[in-house]
């Protein structure tokens, strides 16, 4: 019989436990993340991983669980956040200082393409690559300043991640797993002005070394039926979710027709020219899923109409691609 392998760290604050408390409550109610309460502990799951208070006496113990090492790091760093914005300091039992920070993998560029008249494709390799098959849609792209050598974050004594600032301060994109294979994986970059990233792409940076961590971002929404509504920066992360799931989904895409590719024939999608008008007019039943992704003002907009129309903040996702 096989057996799921879970990642522990245990820290003390040194402080009655009443302001720990009131922070995570006060964490939890802001992202809508339900605590579970008993006489003994107070405890929040996220993503399969597990923060844990107990109060003591004169302290109060932070236990963390989680299924991967790189999340029990992250949630080391994120706890350790958390408490030391007001003020309390966790000591942990075992803290890997000076490694690359949890989820950091090192990659080589392989090749830069061109996606239509609009996109770019990146491929990266490296051993990680299988990694971020699962467990997120999305990771995160370091990269360092043109003509510098990269100084890549760090895990510090503290449990917290060390970020290079100043000179050395590190573009951070976050990007959507277009495909990916034994050793290498594909992403695609939205060709526009003033973008750091397609300047780094379109400067012929295979061969160059650069990082990318995750996955992360959310994964594939989990409802029986599934809405998707996203602008041209959305597309890779709506090709993605509709390649892998299973389950009834349609999706409305603000884009040039050049740009959908195989997706033009795909029955479940449909153009529109104002995501916002298409998401107010579609009906949804209770249990559906809405996912939407566009720019910051009709992110708002959409997210408005969504608590307005009494959706549950569980049952719908909108994100702000860009301002």
């Amino acid at each position: 019989m096989s057996h799921l392998r879970s990642y522990r760290s245990i820290g003390i604050i040194s402080r009655p436990a009443g302001a720990a408390v009131a922070a995570l409550k006060a964490r939890a109610a802001a992202w809508d993340i339900p605590l579970v309460e008993t006489p003994e502990q107070l405890s929040m799951t996220v993503s399969g991983c597990e923060l844990r208070l107990t109060p003591l006496p004169d302290s109060v113990t932070v236990d963390l669980t989680a299924p991967e090492r790189r999340l029990i790091g992250n949630l080391r760093d994120s706890a350790t956040e958390l408490f030391a914005e007001i003020g309390l300091d966790i000591s942990w039992d075992h803290v890997d200082t000076g490694e690359l920070a949890p989820g950091l993998s090192l990659m080589q560029v392989e090749r830069v393409s061109a996606l239509g008249p609009n996109f770019l494709r990146v491929r990266l390799a490296g051993a990680d690559a299988a990694r971020f098959a699962d467990g997120g849609l999305h990771f995160r792209l370091l990269l360092p300043p043109a003509g510098r050598a990269a100084v890549w974050p760090r895990v510090t004594a503290s449990g917290r991640v060390g970020w290079p600032d100043g000179e050395d301060r590190l573009h951070k994109p976050v990007y959507t797993v277009s495909a990916l294979g034994e050793g290498w994986l594909d992403f695609d970059i939205f060709r526009h002005d003033g973008s750091p990233t397609c300047d780094w792409a379109l400067a012929d940076p295979v061969g160059q070394t650069i990082a990318i961590m995750g996955p992360g971002g959310g994964s594939c929404p989990d409802a029986d039926r599934i809405w998707l509504f996203g602008d041209e920066t959305a597309l890779p992360a709506i090709r993605r979710i509709l390649s892998r799931s299973h389950r009834q989904v349609s999706a409305a895409i603000s884009c040039a027709p050049e740009d959908l590719g195989p997706l033009r024939n795909d029955p479940r999608l449909c153009r529109t020219d104002d995501l916002v008008d298409q998401l107010v007019a579609t009906q949804f039943d209770a249990d559906d899923f809405i996912w939407f992704a566009a720019n910051a003002e009709q992110a708002g907009k959409a997210r408005q109409h969504l608590l307005q129309a009494g959706q549950s903040k569980r049952n719908f996702l909108v994100a702000a691609y860009w301002s």
